[in-house]
């Protein structure tokens, strides 16, 4: 009898243990989908920002004659016109705006994948079709004034949105630059590295000559020939930086953030006014051509894939690098990602209407104009300020603990 009933509860505990086990193995399962479902999440967000891009586009180019049912509301003025061109595109990034500020709002706290507020973040997207829909119909009912007040503020938050890419960009670099440099033991590895790193100057370099030959060929395009000349400046002291035994961060990093800012220097010359542009070939493209519509949509991809790339490098953005991540944890900061697709709402307002409120842009244009063209410089040249105080920082910091040790001895 004994051991019938030893043998029970063995038999009890075996059960006990099997079902902690089959549960177990169950949520693992359940934060797995969870884990997916919210990867695919960010997908859907990434698709809808791309159709609100092209949903402002049409109204600042086609709206107009497409939709001649707006003027009827009273918020669009008489003939319509506050609804469309400029103040168009700043009513539909409002409505963008407000729906990812709702997003953040509502997901901002999320930690773990077992909350409700996951649940809202990866899935009822009927609902979030709603509320998307009457964001997007709201601004067309407020007055001109508040939508002009939106438009300066629009100003600071793509700035804001501007830096939170550079500083994106510049974590990917360093990223990538440890990756093929950490590993001395790896000899394949490193000459792979100095390869990149070559290619990226040679890249650079021919950038340097292209646009002296493209833009700056005549004593009279003094404002190209300054940009490009910085540019070369700024170019130079990064690599003597960069080699400096002190510093020792090798070329791969320099060579990517060389190409980089050389790329920021063209853009910004592609962004002055056809024209004035000082250029060797007659760049008045006809509003249409196929060169003018590619370029135009490739803007609009770079867009969606800055504010999709930021979106989800939270990391980079935190003051913990050691951090601890459990299963149930979720994959990515909900609320920072929310944060910038509504800071890329406004970024992409500015784009359209060349960062000027009062502008009437081209059909198929996008940043163009001297606003636009000295917003990229300044971009330029804070871009490779981060990056030079990044390689020096360490010395600076280092020079000071040496400073205060001798002294403290002193004092002693």
């Amino acid at each position: 009898m004994f051991d019938w009933r030893m043998s029970a509860s063995e038999g009890a505990v075996h059960v006990i243990h099997f079902t902690d086990r089959t549960l177990q193995e169950v949520n693992k399962v359940d934060y797995a989908v969870e884990r997916r479902k919210s990867l695919h999440a960010r997908y859907y967000f990434g698709i809808l920002f791309f159709i609100m891009n092209l949903v402002a586009w049409f109204f600042r180019d086609y709206g107009q004659n497409v939709l001649p049912w707006i003027h009827y509301i009273k918020a669009c003025g008489n003939e319509g016109d506050d609804c469309f061109h400029s103040l168009g595109v700043l009513r539909v990034s409002l409505g963008c705006f407000i729906f990812f500020l709702v997003m953040f709002v509502t997901t901002v706290k999320t930690r773990k994948l077992c909350e409700g507020r996951n649940s809202w973040h990866s899935r009822w997207w009927e609902l979030k079709a709603v509320l998307l829909l009457l964001s997007m119909a709201l601004p067309f009912f407020i007055p001109s004034q508040f939508v002009q007040i939106y438009g300066e503020i629009a100003r600071i938050g793509a700035g804001i949105f501007l830096l939170l890419q550079l500083v994106s960009v510049i974590h990917f670099i360093m990223w990538w630059n440890n990756y093929w440099t950490a590993d001395e033991e790896t000899k394949e590895r490193c000459s792979l590295g100095l390869v990149m790193s070559t290619l990226f100057y040679v890249c650079a370099i021919c950038g340097i000559v292209y646009m002296y030959a493209s833009y700056a060929s005549k004593s009279s395009c003094s404002l190209n020939i300054f940009f490009i000349t910085w540019t070369s400046i700024l170019l130079a002291v990064m690599m003597v930086i960069s080699l400096n035994s002190k510093v020792n961060r090798g070329l791969l990093s320099s060579g990517i953030m060389a190409s980089y800012i050389v790329f920021l220097c063209w853009c910004a010359i592609r962004s002055e006014p056809a024209t004035i542009r000082c250029d060797t070939k007659n760049q008045e493209t006809r509003n249409g051509s196929w060169i003018t519509i590619l370029g135009f949509l490739i803007a609009i991809f770079a867009i969606v894939l800055a504010a999709f790339s930021t979106g989800i490098d939270s990391k980079c953005f935190q003051f913990s690098k050691n951090k601890v991540e459990n299963e149930d944890d979720i994959p990515y900061n909900y609320g920072f990602f929310h944060m910038v697709f509504s800071l890329g709402a406004m970024y992409f307002a500015m784009l359209f209407i060349s960062w000027d409120l009062n502008n009437s842009a081209r059909k198929w244009s996008i940043d163009v104009g001297w606003i636009s063209t000295w917003v990229k410089v300044l971009n330029e040249w804070f871009a490779a300020t981060i990056y030079i105080w990044m390689l020096i920082s360490p010395v600076v910091r280092q020079n000071k603990v040496m400073d205060n040790g001798t002294t403290a001895s002193i004092d002693v």
